[in-house]
């Protein structure tokens, strides 16, 4: 195989791009003293040899011989609060003939430090005085404002802000920035984010007002499945310091009891149920603010970039029904809210219901998003989803929403007797503003339509923190985010994202290790006490405090994430093989009175979430499954994460550590064989004798081991040894085939099961479950008109009924296979930061062409072919310092460097490309 290289030289120096400071793009008011500074090389260089770095600070390393252009550490002045400088970098760079060019000068970046110290704030936390506090979803926002004189307008502003509570900023009657939901979600009680601002523009000599609105969002408003309130406090407050220097003179103006509050046009504001505005209330009398309570040792900087309006839709269609009601379709399932310009004449009262789905009547439906009431069986919550409006009849008057946020593709607006006009309403997607990494497109539109939909629902659970769904919940589920990360991170830069969302799971852990459901959440003493608390430390929902790091890892090669998390890994781990050590199933007791040797390694006891809606299976008793034998499925997590944690330690040099993990790694998997592994060599579950037909639980209360998930799962995290994958591998497909060639397989395994078919001789057969389209089915969705990913397989039913969230993202891991298979794009094994790659296309389906791209640390690659009368073509692009594999049916592998490449190659015959070793994914 001879690959074609397209020249790239004769070209004038490019300079080096995607300057970061840790994960940022902006590093605007952070609090690391140590920031840690990256960059991309040139395009079309063979791979960096040397580097200078100078900043504005005097800073200057000189040329450094050295190939490292990711996350070097600040070798400058000693760094304080409010410091700024600027740095810039260039490299030497072998080109492809052999010979060492100098790159030009990169575009400088930016970094300026907060206020890293308690004694650095002269402001007081202060708030309003509420002799009663209204129930949760019914308390009004207020104002917190001070007027104050300047003799000149400044020189340089800054304006440091936060809250307990949502707040929104604004100086003269001009909002500051686009930043929304500030301060943000994370764990309260032990990180509280600082948004710092530039506020020189919106400041002029003479008087001046700086003004907060305050309202509940996540410190004590209702939140979650449960509607749970006052996680954090039954009291909102706000925090802000101005300083302004002008003509080398400082001023400071900040929060004290000389500032006023007073009512504002939002009647009540909830993340949850909604918000509620009249903007015929003045704000009335103004009084004094009271001080508060609260931390200055919480207060951080940003690790990850900011919540904004991304993204503004129009509607597709407004439909009047017979009752009065606009339905409005924005044709996207969303998360945010709605601005809306038309409010009728003074006094007339709008009111917005949003959801994701209509009924038969037409009208927008929530019945599906309704939660269960814990404390009245048989009962259902509010789902919330609901805003309003009072006019005043005032010229330009515009309703945003911006204290609450719903998760909606259709809005029943009622109570509007004037006829909505696309232009009077738009929706705002509101998520992290994460910056987008890679690509997918084939020729098979319904599969371009399915990658689309997965990354809509990716999108509406990014904000702020990884959520589950964003109308029922909009809770950090730890499981969700273990099984997607690694499809997010080949779309989109999650690392500052996830190193966030990491710090809240680490401050959330109990002192036995337990690492809980949900991050966010008001900590230990709050979670472990809660009546529900026995829920918390599953298997495949705590292992995310292994996993995550490690894809993280994958994708960029920073070994900081291992470092940070590793003692709470080892905490967590400490928690399952203790639990394993010293309980056993009694299950495990009637067939053997004596405990085997190998039992010490199974984690058999405790509740477990377990597959979780697998498709016709049994429906969910979480009080049941306190009592169920789930060790097929949570040893087989045991076994995971003590094989990724042995290649952590050795990543962090930890060589003893890393040895007693994998000889831990070896046992347990020695333990599932002998309990889960039969004489034909396939799965199974020694106690379940009186098993159950079908997936779910066994009649003594152990866990069904012959199903599609428990195969997957013997052949993803090598579970089984080689003479056994046959085995396995054929019960797998013959479970698939006798489902009628559909997915058997619910939360857990689903991301896996098209790799371990393609990667143990049956890509033919993955092809067919991704192609299938009827239910349960990806392109079930898609052919149902789904714009996001639904939580159960029969998420929108025929007859449109809805079922279940239709935005929960954890289903759409699959298009890492169109990532990874179909366009054959992959990170070699033992590989960080996409240093090493494999290409390696498997067409199937009929597909006749395929483009992916990823931007990695090294730079863009891409990867692209198509067929063309039998022939494949395929076009590589190789990013400067990266190695690639190329591996096309027919031809002898092929090694290539940096540059575009092209080969020909003839279309692989039908279920051609078995590779084995691929279908380990477990270190």
């Amino acid at each position: 195989m001879e690959p074609t290289l397209t020249a790239t030289t004769g070209r004038r120096p490019l300079p080096p791009t995607r300057l970061r400071s840790d994960n940022l793009s902006r590093a605007f008011g952070i609090t690391s003293t140590a920031p840690r500074l990256s960059w991309t090389p040139p395009q079309g260089t063979l791979r960096q040899v040397a580097y200078q770095l100078t900043a504005s600070n005097g800073w200057d390393t000189g040329r450094v011989d050295s190939g490292t252009h990711g996350y070097l550490p600040y070798g400058g002045p000693a760094l304080g609060s409010r410091d700024r400088f600027e740095w810039s970098v260039r490299t030497w760079d072998l080109a492809p003939d052999g010979t060492e060019i100098a790159s030009a000068w990169s575009s400088p970046m930016s970094v300026e430090l907060g206020l890293l110290h308690p004694g650095d704030w002269s402001a007081r936390w202060i708030g309003p005085e509420e002799p009663v506090v209204p129930a949760p979803g019914n308390r009004p926002g207020y104002a917190l404002h001070r007027d104050f004189t300047l003799d000149a307008a400044p020189d340089l502003a800054r304006a440091y802000a936060t809250a307990h509570g949502i707040y929104e900023l604004f100086i003269n009657g001009e909002r500051v920035g686009d930043q929304q939901l500030t301060p943000g979600s994370t764990s309260y009680n032990s990180t509280l984010q600082v948004q710092t601002f530039d506020v020189a523009p919106l400041l002029r000599a003479g008087a001046n007002t700086v003004r907060a609105v305050l309202t509940d969002g996540w410190f004590r408003g209702s939140f979650g499945f449960t509607r749970d309130a006052d996680m954090y406090g039954t009291q909102t407050a706000f925090l802000a310091q101005l300083e302004m220097v002008s003509g080398g003179a400082r001023t400071v103006i900040g929060t004290d009891a000389s500032w006023l509050v007073s009512a504002t046009e939002i009647v009540s504001a909830d993340l949850m149920a909604g918000q509620q505005v009249d903007f015929r209330r003045g704000h009335g009398a103004a009084g004094h603010t009271v001080l508060r309570d609260g931390s200055f040792a919480t207060l951080s900087g940003p690790v990850a970039p900011p919540t904004r309006i991304v993204e503004e839709l129009l509607p597709v269609s407004i439909t009047r029904l017979s009752n009065g009601s606009q339905i409005v379709d924005l044709g996207q399932n969303i998360h945010g809210w709605v601005r809306l310009s038309r409010l009728g004449a003074a006094g007339t009262e709008v009111t917005l219901v949003y959801g994701e789905a209509l009924g038969a009547d037409g009208e927008v439906t929530q019945d599906h998003l309704r939660p269960i009431d814990f404390k009245n069986p048989g009962q259902f919550l509010d789902p919330g989803q609901r805003d309003s409006v009072v006019s005043a009849g005032t010229r330009g008057e515009v309703f945003e929403p911006r204290h609450t946020t719903h998760g909606f593709q259709y809005i029943s607006v009622q109570g509007l007797a004037d006829t909505l006009e696309p232009a009077d309403i738009v929706g705002c997607m509101v998520q992290t503003d994460l910056e987008r990494l890679g690509t997918f497109s084939c020729s098979e539109n319904r599969l371009n339509k399915l990658h689309d939909i997965v990354e809509w629902s990716f999108r509406d659970n990014a904000c702020e923190v990884p959520t589950d769904c964003p109308q029922r919940e909009k809770a950090g589920w730890t499981g969700d985010w273990q099984l997607f990360v690694p499809t997010a991170a080949y779309l989109f830069d999650v690392s500052g994202f996830s190193t966030k969302w990491l710090n809240d799971v680490r401050a959330d852990q109990w002192e036995n290790g337990v690492i809980v459901n949900i991050s966010p959440s008001p900590g230990p003493d709050a979670t472990r006490n809660d009546p529900m608390a026995f829920l918390n430390g599953s298997a495949g929902w705590g292992d995310a405090i292994v996993s995550v790091p490690w894809e993280i890892y994958l994708a960029t090669g920073d070994a900081k994430i291992l470092a940070e998390n590793w003692d709470a890994m080892n905490r967590w781990l400490g928690f399952v093989r203790r639990t394993a050590e010293e309980n056993r199933h009694p299950a495990r007791g009637t067939l053997c009175p004596t405990p085997e040797e190998h039992e010490k390694y199974l984690w058999d006891t405790g509740f477990h979430w377990g597959e979780w809606l697998e498709p016709d299976g049994p429906q969910p008793d979480l009080f049941g499954a306190r009592s169920a034998d789930h060790g097929i499925v949570a040893t087989a997590y045991y076994r995971r994460s003590s094989a990724i944690m042995a290649s952590i330690a050795s990543v962090l040099g930890r060589a003893a550590e890393a040895k007693e993990l994998g000889q831990l790694s070896e046992n347990v998997r020695r333990a599932w064989q002998r309990e889960y592994l039969q004489a034909d060599g396939t799965v199974g579950n020694r106690t379940a004798g009186n098993r159950t037909a079908g997936n779910g639980t066994a009649g003594n209360g152990s866990v069904d081991g012959g199903t599609q998930a428990n195969c997957v799962r013997a052949l993803a995290f090598d579970l089984v040894p080689d003479s056994a994958r046959a085995a396995v591998t054929n019960q797998l497909v013959n479970l698939v085939r006798e489902a009628g060639t559909h997915v058997g397989t619910g939360f857990l395994a689903t991301p896996y099961l098209l790799p371990v078919l393609a990667d143990n001789g049956h890509p033919g057969l993955a092809y067919e479950l991704l192609m299938q389209d009827s239910e349960p089915s990806w392109l079930a969705m898609v052919d149902r008109g789904a714009s996001t990913v639904w939580e159960a397989w029969n998420g929108l039913g025929p007859d449109g009924t809805p079922e279940a969230s239709l935005n929960h993202y954890s289903k759409g891991a699959v298009i890492s296979f169109l990532h990874r298979y179909t366009a054959g794009l992959r990170q070699a094994p033992g590989s960080a930061a996409y240093q090493r790659i494999i290409i390696e296309p498997r067409p199937g389906a009929g597909i006749t062409s395929a483009a992916t791209s990823h931007r990695g640390p090294q730079g863009l690659i891409e990867v692209g072919w198509t067929i063309d009368d039998g022939d494949l073509t395929l076009r590589v692009t190789v990013p400067p310092g990266t190695t690639a594999e190329v591996r096309l049916a027919g031809q002898p592998n092929a090694v290539v460097g940096p540059g575009t490449h092209t080969f020909p190659a003839a279309v692989p015959a039908r279920g051609a490309g078995t590779i084995p070793t691929l279908a380990r994914s477990a270190p």
